[in-house]
């Protein structure tokens, strides 16, 4: 289905996926006890990954042999909200509301406060920056700022102020691109990290709700909280060619309708994430499904059926040979659907190139 069609689901094999396509998945039901935050693999073991969750805690799950065991677990003293791991695969970095940087060491099994913000921290990626290329850690917060830092001492290298608070960034290559709130979306070059790059408007007209950067480091996607996503580059002629916007994860609803036509129900996108090796992508959003889709064709490759419950993130391992995706309310719904009954999982998929690998012309 081509992205300008903005058609209903075709009932087509080749695109649509069943409850069948995933029966051989990985389910690790209750992983934590509030939902799930954000999910990484490590940069060194395809079967490792960690789990943020508003429960405070993040988890490090291992899943080789198909059999999930919980190896190792640290707690913040409030919702931790981002986690990634360090590129050698030993450390574990993650923030969230207690405004504090935690780093656990896995060959120790010790944690350690490396850093802090005046509010809560959004996202963190570990990042190679500066005249030596050297790998420092990038966190952002909702204090209106990103701050860098050597994970040997506990002040920053240095401190950017944002245009608003931080909502969403990513990393790849010498690409950072933060998303604020009032749908700023500062662009940072990391071979000079100090300073933005370039600031835009997103072009989409709501929230900015998920960012993820092209493993070529030329561009970005940004996902909005009215089931829109934007593909861009950096070079402008390729903008001028190659970007555009489309809507997603919208589900018609027979049972609202405006004379004879029905309405659409119109769903976050809460997390995007690119194959490293394929460069498509995966969508996942709020009506409990995700897709996979190819910007280059401008068509989706395989979408999946809505599961019980929101999508709140997704993510490749390094080799694209595993995706995690956790289920969990989002509050898109407020506080009365936060029911005991809600969802409360993590499932891993192993996708084939048929879902994920660029289809030839």
């Amino acid at each position: 289905m081509s992205f300008f069609q903005q058609k209903p689901a075709v009932s087509s094999s080749s695109t649509i996926a069943t409850d069948a396509d995933m029966a051989n998945d990985i389910v690790i039901n209750n992983p934590a006890e509030d939902s799930i935050s954000d999910v990484a693999f490590s940069t060194q073991n395809e079967f490792v990954f960690s789990a943020s969750s508003w429960d405070g805690k993040v988890k490090i799950w291992n899943i080789n042999n198909g059999n999930p065991q919980a190896v190792a677990q640290y707690s913040h003293s409030a919702p931790v909200l981002s986690t990634r791991w360090s590129g050698d695969g030993t450390k574990v970095a993650s923030g969230g509301c207690d405004n504090i940087v935690k780093l656990f060491d896995l060959t120790t099994n010790q944690e350690q406060q490396v850093g802090t913000h005046d509010s809560a921290i959004k996202n963190l990626r570990f990042v190679n920056c500066g005249p030596t290329n050297s790998q420092c850690l990038v966190t952002g917060s909702w204090d209106k700022t990103i701050k860098y830092w050597d994970l040997r001492q506990q002040q920053p290298i240095a401190t950017l102020a944002m245009p608003d608070r931080v909502y969403a960034m990513d990393s790849s290559n010498q690409l950072l691109v933060v998303g604020t709130a009032e749908r700023h979306i500062a662009v940072i070059n990391l071979t000079n990290p100090g300073q933005i790059y370039k600031t835009i408007q997103s072009p989409l007209k709501m929230q900015t709700r998920t960012i993820a950067c092209y493993p070529s480091g030329d561009g970005y996607a940004i996902g909005s909280i009215e089931g829109r996503i934007a593909i861009r580059y950096l070079d402008e002629e390729i903008q001028k060619k190659s970007g555009f916007s489309f809507k997603c994860h919208r589900k018609t609803n027979p049972n609202r309708s405006i004379g004879a036509s029905s309405q659409t129900d119109v769903f976050s996108v809460n997390s995007i994430s690119f194959h490293p090796i394929y460069g498509t992508f995966v969508s996942a959003g709020s009506d409990g499904t995700f897709h996979f889709w190819d910007k280059n064709k401008k068509h989706r490759l395989k979408g999946y059926p809505a599961q019980n419950g929101s999508i709140s993130a997704v993510n490749f391992n390094g080799k694209g040979s595993l995706l995690a995706y956790s289920l969990g309310y989002d509050w898109s719904k407020g506080h009365s659907f936060n029911t005991q009954n809600y969802a409360n999982i993590i499932r891993i998929h192993a996708p084939t190139d048929a879902e994920v690998k660029e289809k030839a012309r």
